[in-house]
C-alpha cells in the first residue's frame, strides 16, 4: 500500500490541536483509515493510506480530513479563484500521444522548507499514483516571477505556449543541470531524463511549454533551472500536460487545494485549444443521490435526517433531503461554476466517461439526499462511496455487533476444508505457506515465464485486465500460480536456501462458457529452489499430495515454454490433465536473478477433490 511521511508537529499545527499526543494523533489518524507504519528517520510519522483517497498525499489534505473528524471544518469548501490573467496556448504541434494540458496560478504562498518539501512530496505521489509514474499526467511547479508571458495586442494578459518541438531544434538548462542540453540530450545525458525517456523517447516531436525568453518546461520529463522554485518563491505557475483532461485536472485540482491551505490565492489560466477554450482549475462539484434507506440498511443503524446530514458535513460533504418522487435516483449530476470571462463553462473535468452512480435500493416516495461532493475527491465514484464516509463519521469502532437475522450458524465451506487440508499436507512436505496478490502484470505472468497469452501451454489464456489500474505493477488477474511464486524467489535471493514454498491461490482467464465471461478456479502451486532441486524432488512431494487424498497420478512427459526440455511433464490425476511439473527453464532463472535450480508443480485444486 501506498504511505505518506507526516511531520506531526505540522499536522498538529495545521490541524490547530498543538495539545494532541502523538498516541492520540496515531489513534484519531487510524480512525479516518490512516494506519501508522512506524517513524522515518526525522521522526515523521510513516502513514499507510487508501490508494483512492489521494486528496491525503500530504499534510495538507491530511490536516483537513483531520479537522473534518474533529468538528472543526465542516461542508463543502470550494475557492474563489481570480480571474485568469495567464493563457496557455495549445499549439497543433503538440504530440498527439499527449494532447492535454492544465493550469493554475498560486498567489502569496507561504513556502517554507516544511511546504516546499511536501509540495514536492505530493508532486512525487501524485506522479506514482494517479499519474502513473508520468504516463498519464505530469505536474510542473515554477516560479511565477522567472516566467515572461507574451501579452496579447489588447493587453489581455499574459501567454506561454504549448507546443511540440523537434528532439534537437532547441535548449534549456534542466533542474540539477548547469548545462545547455537540448531534449533528445536531457534524455540521453541527464539522470532524470534517462529515468523517464521512456515516456517520449518514440514521439517524433516532443512537447515542450515556452514563455518569451525560451523553453522552460520539458514535460513529462523535467522542468527547466530557470523557474526553480524555493523557500523564496510566492507566486507559482502549475501547469500539468497528460493522455487525458479529467486526471490532469483532478491532479491540479489536489495540488490547488493543497497550496491554498498554506493561505495561497488561487487564479485561474485559461487554457486555449485549437478549437475550444476552457477555465482552469476546473473547481466544480458533483453530487450523488443516496437513499436513507440504503445508508441504514447498510451501516445498520437507524438515523435520523438530521443526523445524515451532520455526518456528510463532518466528512467534508454536503446533504440536502428529498422526498423522491422520481424513477432516476442514484444517477450522478455535475454543477459547474458560472462562467467567467466570457469562456466556456467549465466542462465538468471534461469527463464523459465518469461513471453513472445508480442507488437501485431506492423507491419512489423514499427520503434521499442530494449529497455535495468537493472538486478534490476523485474516489466518490458510487453512492457506496459516500456511505462508507457517512460509517467514517460516525466511528466505525462505535457500531455495535449484532447477531444476522439469518437461521442458521456459518461454517467453513467444503472448498475451504479441501484447500486446509491441502495446505496442511504441504505444510508437512516442508514448504512455506504463500498469500499472494491475485493482481499481477501481463510481463511478470507471461513474458519473464517465457509464455504466450495465446498458446496451448498450462497457465497461458488471455486475461482478465483492469481497465483503469492503480498501477503498473497490477493491470490484470493472474492466470496461473507459478509467477507469483518465482517472484517471492527473486525477492528472497539474500535468504539462505534451500527455499521450498507453496501457494494455493486464485487465478482467473477469460471464458465464453462463463456467465460473467471469465472463469475462475483456485490452483495448488509449489517451488523447490536449492543447489540440488531437480524433477525427482517436486514428483516426490507431488505424489505425496495426491495419495493423501487418494488419487491416481500419472506424469506423461510434455513441453512447456517455462521449464526445460525433457525434465517437464504433465499432471494427471484421475486420467485428467490437471497442471504441470518440471524444472524451470534456465532463460527464467536468468530473468529473475535465480543462481539455483528451480523445480515446481502446479495443478488445479479441484482434481484433489
Amino acid at each position: 500500500m501506498p504511505t505518506v511521511d507526516i511531520d506531526p508537529d505540522e499536522l498538529r499545527e495545521l490541524t490547530g490541536h498543538e495539545e494532541t499526543s502523538d498516541d492520540d494523533l496515531i489513534d484519531d489518524l487510524f480512525g479516518l483509515g490512516l494506519e501508522f507504519e512506524g517513524r522515518t528517520e526525522d521522526g515523521e510519522f510513516e502513514l499507510e493510506f487508501a490508494p483512492d483517497r489521494l486528496d491525503r498525499l500530504s499534510v495538507e489534505g491530511v490536516a483537513r480530513s483531520m479537522r473534518y473528524h474533529y468538528g472543526d471544518a465542516r461542508g463543502v469548501h470550494v475557492p474563489s479563484p481570480n480571474s485568469a490573467e495567464w493563457t496557455i496556448e495549445v499549439d497543433k504541434s503538440v504530440p498527439d500521444e499527449r494532447p492535454y494540458v492544465t493550469g493554475a496560478v498560486i498567489r502569496d504562498v507561504n513556502l517554507d522548507e516544511d511546504a516546499l518539501d511536501s509540495l514536492i512530496q505530493l508532486q512525487e505521489k501524485l506522479h506514482a499514483t494517479m499519474g502513473r509514474k508520468r504516463a498519464k499526467g505530469a505536474i510542473g511547479i515554477h516560479d511565477l516571477t522567472m516566467l515572461k508571458g507574451s501579452t496579447a495586442t489588447d493587453g489581455g494578459g499574459s501567454t506561454i505556449q504549448y507546443v511540440g518541438v523537434d528532439p534537437e531544434e532547441d535548449t534549456f538548462v534542466p533542474l540539477d543541470s548547469d548545462l545547455e542540453m537540448t531534449p533528445a540530450q536531457v534524455l540521453e545525458d541527464h539522470q532524470t531524463g534517462q529515468t523517464y525517456a521512456d515516456l517520449v523517447s518514440g514521439y517524433e516531436r516532443y512537447p515542450a511549454i515556452y514563455d518569451d525568453l525560451g523553453l522552460f518546461s520539458f514535460p513529462p520529463v523535467i522542468n527547466g533551472r530557470r523557474t526553480e522554485v524555493s523557500t523564496d518563491s510566492r507566486d507559482l505557475f502549475v501547469e500539468m500536460t497528460g493522455t487525458d483532461q479529467w486526471t490532469i485536472d483532478k491532479m491540479l485540482n489536489i495540488v490547488c487545494y493543497a497550496l491554498s491551505a498554506r493561505g495561497a490565492t488561487i487564479e485561474d489560466v485559461s487554457v486555449e485549444y485549437p478549437d475550444h477554450e476552457l477555465v482552469r482549475p476546473d473547481l466544480s462539484t458533483k453530487t450523488k443521490t443516496v437513499a436513507h434507506s440504503r445508508i441504514e440498511t447498510i451501516l445498520g443503524i437507524d438515523f435520523d435526517p438530521a443526523e445524515v446530514i451532520d455526518l456528510a458535513e463532518r466528512s467534508g460533504l454536503e446533504a440536502t433531503k428529498r422526498e423522491d418522487e422520481e424513477t432516476g435516483d442514484g444517477e450522478e449530476s455535475i454543477t459547474p461554476l458560472e462562467d467567467r470571462d466570457g469562456l466556456e463553462k467549465r466542462d465538468a473535468a471534461n469527463s464523459s466517461d465518469t461513471p453513472q452512480a445508480t442507488d437501485d435500493a431506492a423507491s419512489s416516495g423514499d427520503l434521499v439526499y442530494e449529497v455535495t461532493i468537493p472538486p478534490y475527491r476523485v474516489d466518490v465514484l458510487h453512492p457506496l462511496d459516500v456511505i462508507d464516509d457517512l460509517g467514517r463519521a460516525y466511528g466505525f469502532n462505535d457500531l455495535e455487533p449484532k447477531y444476522p437475522d439469518v437461521g442458521t450458524v456459518g461454517g467453513r465451506h467444503e472448498r475451504s476444508r479441501l484447500e486446509r487440508a491441502v495446505r496442511t499436507q504441504l505444510t508437512g512436505l516442508g514448504f512455506e505457506d504463500m498469500l499472494n496478490f491475485h493482481m499481477i502484470n501481463e510481463e511478470a505472468n507471461f513474458e519473464r515465464l517465457g509464455l504466450e497469452p495465446d498458446s496451448a501451454a498450462y497457465g497461458a489464456g488471455e486475461p482478465a485486465t483492469i481497465k483503469e489500474p492503480y498501477s503498473e505493477d497490477y493491470t490484470m488477474l493472474r492466470t496461473w500460480v507459478l509467477p507469483s511464486l518465482v517472484m517471492v524467489l527473486e525477492r528472497n535471493t539474500h535468504r539462505s536456501y534451500p527455499q521450498h514454498l507453496s501457494e494455493i491461490g486464485f487465478r482467473a482467464a477469460l471464458d465464453d462458457g462463463e456467465n460473467t465471461g471469465v472463469g475462475e478456479s483456485r490452483h495448488v502451486g509449489a517451488v523447490l529452489a536449492n543447489h540440488d532441486a531437480g524433477y525427482e524432488d517436486a514428483k516426490a512431494r507431488l505424489q505425496a499430495v495426491v495419495d493423501d487424498f487418494d488419487g491416481d497420478l500419472e506424469t506423461p512427459p510434455t513441453d512447456h515454454p517455462s521449464f526445460i526440455s525433457g525434465r517437464t511433464a504433465a499432471i494427471v490425476v484421475d486420467g485428467e490433465e490437471v497442471g504441470v511439473i518440471g524444472e524451470v527453464h534456465p532463460k527464467v532463472l536468468v530473468e529473475h536473478d535465480l543462481e539455483v535450480p528451480v523445480a515446481a508443480f502446479e495443478f488445479d485444486l479441484e482434481a484433489l477433490r
